[in-house]
């Protein structure tokens, strides 16, 4: 696996995710994002991080409903 395809998928997944749920290009949310961490000194990395945070939450909860309880 790349270098490059293993920082997409984790790192930048929540800028794609954020992207598709709003209508826009990952790219343009990743600048975004960028800008708005000049502005605000930084602390819109704690908001990335959060949302990285509660995608990767989600998605280990969804694995575990589809488990079949007896």
């Amino acid at each position: 696996m790349h270098f490059r395809s293993l920082m997409e998928r984790s790192a930048f997944g929540v800028c794609s995710y954020v992207g598709q749920k709003i209508g826009i290009a990952a790219s343009r949310v990743r600048i975004y994002f960028i800008y708005l961490s000049f502005v605000t000194l930084g602390s819109s990395v704690i908001l990335y991080l959060f949302a990285w945070f509660w995608m990767n939450i989600r998605q280990y909860l969804r694995r575990g409903s589809s488990i079949q309880w007896e």
